[in-house]
């Protein structure tokens, strides 16, 4: 590979704030990187004494760098995460969680939802959040329900309803959709949802206290029973939450780094209450320095929107980062609110600053434990296969009922465990129903057929079944083009089909041969195998569940989405059409005498 012409790339690099990235001889992105001064840190890089075998590596790989200029900073580390997220660069620190953070939604209707909401906020109401997870939300949903009673059904059905459904009859709604509450009282319901969901539960309580008293005056006694009821109902909630007295809403961030593995964990506090906490393992390049991995969380996690969350006002972090005032600009200007970084050393944000350094002390210990479990596993997986070297190993699996709904999974696993993102399933076609050799066959030709990175070639598959599966991934890796070729190994219930009593079948050894039951190496082919079951299983049954509820009509020649829609509508949906006679079907616009006939049967006979 020939040599990076350094020399000539810096004398026409400018000295302007912007992003760099480093592209390797198959013009894949390895690095970005954003600087104040492009010619000054991209010279950092080409010195004769490099620090830092991450550094090290990286340049020995560079073939050619591409710069943006930009007219700041701030605008540079916005682009920068932009990009990171786009190319997800090797030697680039990664926050693998970008799922976007749910919060609680009141709408604007005339009679308002209140919902769970994830994603953009297209959806006009009042947000509010985030929660650290969908579970914290569906508990604040349900404590609500019991002290507001305001509606959390669709749209769709509560516009048809014509008599109270049964979250009225448990008193978990007010039944607005049918006149059983009037819009004044139904309006004071949200209002009183809102003030407790804006932390104001003290503020709402005394309102409530006072409506009692005067509804409890005028002898509208069952009025302030209703009063009465929420009163205790919210102090009850007040005892089951923590409050966290002064301080309104901000986000408190520690980091914890140990033996290679990195954790962050994150406090969530917004309107004085702790809304949960969440932990991240960014994925570390080896040779990473410690302190590049707090502020690469920080621009990742803000600033390429990770989880889309309203911005606290405060981030408190365990420990001090390079560039601090020029982050927490940038941050400032993508929330179009001042974000201030802070580093505690008493008083209350630092109590909770301990608290997130504990957690994170805890979640790094058992994130190691179980990695070097899972070491232990491939150590022994590795001697007991006699393999050179074992990292990328991949496991198949069959699921279907009587033949129908047939799916096929592929799990793989890595050197950490679970590789999630790399799983995938194939719908299989174009077989025999229940021929699980074919399918077997049908998997691998999906996953492998087409195959030309040679770097993802793992170095072991396993098939869950006998010698037949297992003859089939033989045949099809007879004519492998590569030079990597991978190690099959079926692996077969025993007799008794109970764990512990599996036959491992190599290619050279179709007798098989098992493992002791406490043998790590087995406790490491159970679990791929276990997991590749999973999620065939639930991949299959996915689908046989939209076999079943599919409707009739999607099977009939020329009966395309426009004529289903006009016979759904004309005879009052799907019980309408499969009780219509061929007349009452040709009578439909745009349905023939032919056509009639048709859909008749199609419905009968199914």
């Amino acid at each position: 590979m020939p040599m990076f012409d350094a020399k000539s790339f810096l004398k026409t690099t400018p000295h302007m704030p912007g992003v760099y990235r480093m592209l390797d001889q198959k013009e894949t992105v390895i690095y970005v990187g954003k600087a104040k001064d492009l010619k000054k840190r991209l010279s950092s890089y080409f010195r004769q004494n490099i620090s830092g075998s991450k550094t090290r590596a990286l340049v020995s790989h560079i073939h050619s760098v591409e710069l943006t200029v930009t007219q700041s900073e701030t605008e540079a580390l916005i682009l920068e995460n932009n990009l990171i997220k786009q190319y997800l660069p090797k030697y680039n620190i990664l926050l693998r969680d970008d799922k976007s953070y749910p919060f609680i939604l009141i709408t604007n209707h005339k009679h308002p939802r209140i919902s769970s909401h994830r994603g953009p906020r297209k959806v006009e109401g009042q947000y509010f959040g985030p929660y650290p997870s969908a579970g914290a939300v569906w508990q604040s949903l349900k404590l609500l329900q019991k002290v507001f009673p305001i509606r959390q059904c669709e749209d769709g059905f509560y516009r048809a309803r014509t008599r109270p459904c049964l979250q009225y009859q448990l008193k978990l709604c007010s039944a607005p959709c049918v006149g059983k509450i009037s819009d004044e009282d139904y309006a004071a319901e949200v209002k009183n949802t809102s003030l407790f969901l804006s932390g104001k539960s003290q503020q709402l309580i005394e309102q409530l206290v006072q409506k009692m008293e005067k509804a409890s005056n005028d002898m509208a006694f069952e009025k302030a029973a209703q009063f009465r009821d929420q009163i205790i109902s919210l102090r009850k909630v007040q005892e089951q939450q923590y409050v966290s007295g002064d301080q309104e809403e901000m986000d408190v961030i520690a980091l914890e780094w140990s033996h290679g593995v990195a954790c962050i964990h994150v406090l969530f506090i917004r309107d004085h209450k702790v809304l949960g906490s969440k932990n991240f393992f960014p994925k570390v390049p080896a040779g990473s320095e410690p302190e590049e991995i707090l502020p690469s969380f920080l621009a990742q996690f803000y600033l390429s929107g990770a989880g889309g969350q309203m911005m606290p006002k405060e981030l408190v972090l365990s420990e001090r980062i390079e560039d601090d005032e020029q982050l927490a600009q940038a941050i400032s200007e993508q929330a179009q609110r001042k974000v201030s970084f802070v580093y505690a050393k008493r008083g209350e944000k630092a109590r909770y600053l301990a608290l997130a350094q504990k957690n994170a002390q805890l979640a790094a210990a058992t994130k190691l434990s179980v990695k070097e479990q899972v070491a232990v596993r491939y150590r022994e997986l590795k001697q007991t296969l006699k393999l050179e070297f074992l990292d990328r190993m991949e496991c198949f699996d069959i699921s279907h009922t009587m033949g129908q709904s047939t799916i096929a999974s592929c799990v793989v696993f890595d050197g950490q465990g679970p590789n999630k993102s790399e799983y995938r399933r194939f719908n299989v076609e174009g077989i025999t129903p229940g021929d699980d050799y074919a399918a077997m066959l049908f998997a691998l030709n999906k996953r492998y057929g087409k195959l030309s990175d040679e770097s993802r070639i793992p170095d072991l598959i396993l098939i869950d079944g006998g010698q037949g599966q297992l003859t089939q991934a033989i045949n099809f890796f007879t004519d492998w083009p590569f030079a990597k070729r991978p190690l099959l190994v079926g692996v077969a219930k025993g007799t008794s089909r109970k764990p512990g009593l599996e036959t491992l079948i190599l290619p050279h050894n179709p007798a098989g041969f098992s493992l002791p039951a406490e043998s790590p190496a087995l406790h490491l082919v159970q679990q791929i195998r276990d997991e590749a079951h999973r999620f065939a299983i639930t991949g299959h049954r996915n689908k046989r569940g939209k076999t079943i509820i599919k409707s009739p009509l999607e099977n009939i020649d020329g009966v395309g989405e426009k004529r289903r829609q006009a016979l759904l509508q004309y005879l009052g949906g799907l019980h309408g059409v499969m009780q219509a006679s061929v007349d009452e079907l040709a009578t439909v616009p745009g349905i023939s005498r032919q056509q009639a006939e048709k859909i008749y049967q199609a419905c009968h006979n199914n």
